[in-house]
């Protein structure tokens, strides 16, 4: 719950979906290849859908 918190999505029991403590963390690898890449843009994760086929 605290990982997602400010994230739109299911939190119940029901719902199985990946929390962003999954990832390594994308700030941490931005700066390891500061020498390959250039960031020109920062996103922020708001809403999360889960799919679930009929």
């Amino acid at each position: 719950m605290k990982q997602t918190e400010g994230v739109e999505c299911r939190k119940d029991g029901g719902v199985i979906d990946e929390i962003p403590g999954a990832y390594k963390s994308i700030e941490e690898v931005i700066n390891q290849q500061s020498d390959l890449v250039e960031v020109v843009a920062t996103l922020k994760q708001v809403v999360c859908l889960t799919y679930s086929p009929a």
